[in-house]
């Protein structure tokens, strides 16, 4: 069995360079989108993203500089993109002997160039290309990871925590933008609701795939169907979830670990509950509630993960 610790260092190197890919979309859009949206409705939109990242909404939500300023360079913000990618590197510096070469130099490659550079650059230049850039930086770690690392159980491990971490940041986005009630059409009942929900698309990179499977006009119910229970897109949380189970069954085997043990349980009662369920019960019942309790099971399997492979006990490491 692997080490506890390199284990560990794995899964979070993973988790925050999707986190820093994560944020740095939902920064490029929302600023894209800026000039679509009234005065009125920039700060409620900032808003959204604030609770799309899990953050505490202040109550005087600054302008876009500060929020930008703060999202991305700002070290001391645990949230921000720099601090993302810095632990994303600190972890992959503890475990370099587990990585290719290639891999280590991508992701210091990638902190190097946000160190590098500081809010009045990106600022009066262009943002998006900023924020391109670290997209593209995580984009090709994972790329070089999937062609020049070993697929056992250290590059599982990534995949678990990418998948995990995706479907939590995925199920806050749908809570922060689907939260107003449609009309009876399932259309947008306003322009701001419009701009939202294509921003919605966009920050999931789903905007072109959710057009080649329903129309060009946004709909709720078929929003929350593409990116909730959809299970060949990779941005959506059921996409996440199965491959979080079939890096966790690969796991299984390449440790011998029992397949009704804690973590397995909880990740097939996830997965069979997006096989099975209809975004039309879901949404009568209550969307709202249904994604608190994916975030909920993905909290948990995450606790599994920790006491199946991180925190086990004494005894069974000495086994092992």
């Amino acid at each position: 069995m692997m080490l506890s610790r390199v284990a560990d260092n794995l899964y979070w190197m993973s988790r925050y360079l999707e986190r820093a890919e994560h944020t740095a979309r939902l920064m490029d859009v929302n600023l894209d989108l800026m000039a679509d949206r009234s005065r009125e409705t920039v700060s409620q939109a900032w808003e959204k993203v604030y609770l799309s990242l899990q953050l505490d909404v202040p109550d005087n939500i600054p302008e876009a500089y500060e929020v930008t300023q703060m999202l991305t360079f700002d070290a001391s913000n645990d949230a921000s993109i720099v601090s993302h990618i810095a632990a994303a590197r600190e972890n992959a510096r503890q475990v370099r002997e587990q990585l290719s070469s290639e891999m280590w130099e991508q992701v210091n490659r990638l902190y190097l160039a946000v160190k590098s550079t500081n809010i009045q650059n990106i600022w009066e230049g262009q943002p998006h290309q900023f924020f391109q850039m670290v997209k593209e930086g995580a984009h090709l770690f994972q790329g070089i990871g999937d062609t020049t690392m070993n697929h056992g159980e250290g590059w599982h491990f990534i995949q678990v925590g990418q998948h995990i971490e995706r479907a939590s940041n995925v199920a806050a986005l749908l809570k922060a933008y689907l939260s107003e009630a449609p009309g009876d059409d399932q259309e947008p009942g306003s322009t701001n609701q419009y701009v939202n929900w294509v921003g919605l698309l966009r920050s999931c990179t789903a905007f072109e795939a959710y057009c080649k499977v329903y129309t060009a006009d946004p709909k709720y119910n078929c929003i929350a169907e593409f990116l909730l229970l959809n299970d060949e897109f990779p941005h959506s949380i059921h996409f996440a979830v199965k491959m979080m189970r079939a890096a966790l069954d690969a796991i299984a085997e390449a440790t011998d670990t029992r397949r009704n043990s804690q973590v397995y349980r909880r990740v097939g009662r996830l997965k069979a509950m997006l096989d099975y369920d209809q975004i039309d019960e879901v949404i009568d019942d209550d969307l709202q509630g249904y994604l608190d309790k994916v975030q909920e099971q993905c909290t948990q399997i995450h606790s599994a993960v920790y006491q199946t492979y991180v925190n086990y006990p004494i005894t069974e490491k000495l086994i092992a």
